[in-house]
């Protein structure tokens, strides 16, 4: 390894460059160490490796961890009919997904465990607060994609647990809320944090987001009165009235991507995205029907709106495909010169907008949510409108040459248009449907999967679904835990979906 991260050149993006090279390479350095509990090892050879380094620098992982855990999702824009494809037919688009991975484990886990472990040799509490941060994140992802998880004795291959049982999703979710509240209790303005690409060092923020996290959480789980000890309508209450949270879009939980190798935007380059990716019409009428210039920075005008001259900001201009028709179908509309390709910002430059996890706009309409449920005091609306002046804000920010899109736009005219305007006074499903609806038109590249799990728990927005082809509930287990984990694995499967590993099969927080 040539250049050390201590010694990297001047400018913030070289740095945050050679620090996501560096961090991957030292990450490949621990796999074999920290294999996943899963899997065997054998510990006593691989100690033996004098090229394995004893111990690294936790600003290193924290580093890694970091960069994977905030990549753009793109599989979800297909899910969320946001996006379609037209050179065959994918998975996610028609509801027919299947196995996924569990992947999570060693990408991001056992380095966050490692990260842990090295924090605690220095005494620093802030690396092992954000360590369970990523823990809560990742498990709470998995849990949400499969069911019952290892949990309680995954990620512990070193101390001899090579085929982890599985633990409830209660017990998932109980348990990562109280890693946050430790983490919350934790994090402090002593301790250094170096190697952050996330907040650059700053522990309030930190601590902002590992709050707003666990609001998150509690209100995914909006269908359960408990969790565990936690009944979740008055911890929301408790954390939502005493804790510091959000408070801008500088707060958000975002990576910002540089033009430097092996930090740049996810879909960067990406073929799929310059040759065969389109705008589903149910999302790009949404805003079409509100006059929302945010689309304009989504989509791309269709090509027969570019040979006539109209200018960027008519609505008229774009116009999408039917997620529900084939995809050769769809295809037809590209002869046609009557759809819109997802704008080529998304794979043509380097940085593009933060990628987030969670924003404060999305804490907002979380916070609206839950005024709107009774759970905390106060106007839904107020969130509600803070919510979607951050979305606007966010894009007016990182968008380049935002005039072209924005220029005129008053943002308070819109939250009083009549399909956008709220009212505390309206009936409750009214109420969930207008959160919903601009919570989602947030989540064009963001926030992962969360769009969808809103979906599912909510019904909001009202996704558009082929007859005979439900939404899946979740993703079936891997195929390598049916190898070599399947006790545990079937114990699970029986517990919770009569043993059947289907994807339509509801699990415990959507019933």
């Amino acid at each position: 390894m040539k250049n050390n991260i201590n010694s990297i050149a001047k400018s913030q993006n070289s740095t945050i460059a050679k620090r996501f090279r560096v961090s991957s390479i030292i990450s490949a350095a621990f796999a074999g160490l920290l294999m996943l509990a899963s899997c065997e090892t054998d510990l006593d050879k691989i100690n033996e490796n004098p090229n394995d380094q004893a111990s690294v620098d936790p600003k290193v992982l924290l580093t890694y961890v970091s960069k994977n855990a905030f990549q753009v999702n793109g599989d979800n824009m297909y899910a969320s009919r946001m996006m379609i494809g037209t050179d065959g037919e994918n998975v996610y688009q028609y509801m027919k997904w299947n196995n996924a991975s569990f992947d999570a484990y060693t990408t991001g886990l056992l380095n966050t465990g490692k990260m842990m472990q090295e924090a605690e040799k220095i005494n620093n509490k802030n690396y092992v607060a954000i360590g369970k941060f990523y823990r809560a994140y990742y498990f709470f992802n998995l849990s949400l994609k499969f069911g019952s998880i290892p949990y309680t004795e995954a990620v512990k291959g070193e101390s001899g647990i090579t085929q982890p049982k599985y633990d409830s999703q209660e017990t998932v979710m109980a348990g990562i809320l109280s890693e946050l509240k430790e983490a919350n209790d934790l994090i402090n303005t002593n301790d250094k944090i170096e190697g952050d690409i996330i907040y650059n060092g700053d522990a309030s923020k930190w601590k902002k987001l590992i709050n707003s996290f666990r609001l998150k959480i509690l209100m995914t789980m909006s269908k359960k009165t408990t969790l565990g000890s936690y009944n979740v309508a008055t911890e929301f209450a408790s954390i939502a009235n005493s804790q510091t949270l959000m408070t801008s879009i500088s707060d958000n939980g975002e990576l910002k991507f540089v033009d430097a190798a092996d930090s740049r935007y996810t879909m960067f380059n990406s073929s799929g995205y310059g040759s065969s990716l389109y705008m589903a019409d149910y999302f790009i009428n949404l805003f079409k029907l509100r006059q929302d210039p945010r689309l304009f920075t989504f989509a791309a005008q269709t090509t027969g709106a570019k040979e006539a001259g109209k200018p960027v900001t008519d609505f008229t201009g774009y116009n999408g495909g039917d997620p529900n028709s084939s995809y050769s179908d769809n295809a037809t509309l590209i002869t046609a010169k009557n759809i819109s390709k997802v704008n080529d910002r998304f794979y043509k430059d380097a940085t593009n907008e933060p990628s987030s996890v969670l924003s404060y706009s999305e804490l907002e309409f979380i916070l609206a949510e839950a005024a709107a449920r009774g759970w905390i005091s106060g106007s839904a609306k107020t969130h509600y409108d803070h919510a979607i002046k951050a979305s606007f804000t966010f894009y007016q920010t990182y968008v380049k040459n935002p005039g072209q899109y924005f220029s005129g736009f008053d943002v308070n005219q819109y939250l009083a248009s009549p399909l956008v305007i709220y009212s505390d006074s309206d009936l409750p499903d009214v109420c969930l449907e207008k959160i919903m609806t601009q919570k989602y038109m947030t989540m064009f590249h963001q926030s992962q999967w969360t769009s969808y799990y809103d979906y599912l728990r909510t019904g909001f927005p009202k996704y558009p679904l082929k007859d005979g082809v439900p939404a899946p509930f979740r993703f079936r287990y891997p195929q390598a835990e049916y190898n070599y984990n399947s006790t545990n694995l079937k114990a699970a499967l029986a517990a919770q979906y009569g043993g059947n590993d289907n994807i339509n099969s509801k699990p415990w927080w959507l019933q």
